[in-house]
Order: structure tokens, then C-alpha cells, then sequence
């Protein structure tokens, strides 16, 4: 019985476990105060691993974006870890930089929230592309999914690396058996990602109403 439970969860893909964990994933918007917000920080760091997992399948072209969420990522773990019983709550971590004035630095976790929140955004535009276009080019979904996405808030150096890495982009027959499961069917893959992609985005969209009341008024910054 173990065996046969290990052999199921085995044979699990990156987009199935995040489907499972956001089916999970709960976020309280403010109603009338921001006192009534949450933003559970274990499982949404959680969630952003297992996309770092999807876009490593990209290849060398993410390792950009991976290094950022990688560093946001342990930015916020290490507040957390202060006093987990308070910071466990992602949004008590903004509440305390807004009342510090300190949510604006380079270093603070409101912008590593931000910065993580925008690459999932990433993401999931990818996903909700690929999803409708899966006969067209890798190459062309990314590339039209940062300038809607990403590239908006990127600097001249970074939209530059970026493009360079574009040339690096796999096929989408290796990208497809890179994110799916060994015996998972072509259909199968594309309701996977459709799901993915249909449950993150509003996810994504009650952490940006969260940032804006809470902390940050222009989400350019």
C-alpha cells in the first residue's frame, strides 16, 4: 500500500503538485480594514518554489528570474523567522515596513513580494498562452509574454539580457516532455497548464490589491 501510494505521488508533475497546493492556497483581502488580511507566507513561498521548478524547464533563459525569486524567497524566510507566530501572516511583514518607512528600499520584502508576485504574473501569462497556443513557438509566447509583463518594469540591462537569452529558448516538443508526466497525454498537459495558469491569476491579483492598500500606492515603483 505504501509502495503504491509513493509510486502515485512519484509520478506527480511540477504543474499537478502546484495545482494541488493553490487549490489549497487561501488569501483574505482587506474588507474594511487592512487588520482583516492574509497572506499565508509557507505556502505561497511554497507555491513560488514549485514555479521556479516550471520555469527551470525554460532553461538557461530563466536563471535570471530564478536568481531573483531565489533571493526574494530567502528574504522573507528570514524575517519569518524573527517570530513565526506574527510573520507566518506575509502581511504583517508589509504592515511593519509600512509603519517603519522602510517598505520602499531595495532591500525590503514588500519589494521582494512585489518582485515575486510579478514573475508569477509572468508565469501564468506564459502558461495561459501556451495553454491556447500550443503549436506556436516557444520563443514568441515568452518573448509576448514579458513585454505584457515583466518588461514593463524592467531596466534597459535587464530587458537586454533578456532578449539575448531568447535564443536559448527549447522547442516546445522538449518543453512539453520536460513539464509533463513520462505516460501524461498532449491533452492532458494542456488542461494541467490551463488550470495552473486559471488559478494563480486571481491569486495573483488579491496579493496586488493587498500591496496596494497595505503598502504600496504605484505598483511601477
Amino acid at each position: 500500500m505504501k509502495r503504491k501510494r509513493y509510486d502515485m505521488e512519484k509520478k506527480k508533475t511540477e504543474l499537478q503538485t502546484a495545482i494541488e497546493e493553490l487549490s489549497l492556497l487561501i488569501i483574505t483581502k482587506p474588507v474594511d480594514n487592512i487588520e482583516t488580511s492574509h497572506i499565508p507566507l509557507t505556502p505561497f513561498l511554497s507555491l513560488c518554489n514549485l514555479i521556479i521548478q516550471v520555469l527551470d524547464k525554460i532553461g538557461p533563459t530563466m536563471a535570471v528570474l530564478r536568481q531573483d525569486i531565489d533571493q526574494n524567497i530567502q528574504r522573507l524566510e528570514k524575517v519569518c523567522e524573527t517570530d513565526p507566530c506574527v510573520y507566518s501572516n506575509l502581511v504583517e511583514i508589509l504592515k511593519k515596513e509600512r509603519n517603519e518607512g522602510t517598505y520602499k528600499m531595495v532591500a525590503s520584502c514588500s519589494r521582494a513580494l512585489l518582485w515575486l508576485t510579478r514573475t508569477m504574473d509572468f508565469t501564468a501569462g506564459l502558461l495561459r498562452r501556451l495553454s491556447k497556443e500550443m503549436s506556436s513557438k516557444m520563443e514568441e509566447l515568452i518573448e509576448e509574454t514579458y513585454l505584457a509583463t515583466l518588461k514593463l518594469h524592467h531596466g534597459w540591462i535587464a530587458s537586454a539580457a533578456f532578449k539575448v537569452c531568447l535564443k536559448l529558448v527549447p522547442d516546445n516538443k522538449t518543453f512539453m516532455e520536460a513539464i509533463g508526466g513520462r505516460d501524461e497525454s498532449y491533452e492532458t498537459l494542456r488542461e494541467d497548464i490551463a488550470t495552473l495558469s486559471s488559478l494563480l491569476t486571481p491569486i495573483l491579483n488579491e496579493i496586488f490589491i493587498v500591496l496596494v492598500i497595505t503598502v504600496i500606492i504605484d505598483l511601477s515603483y
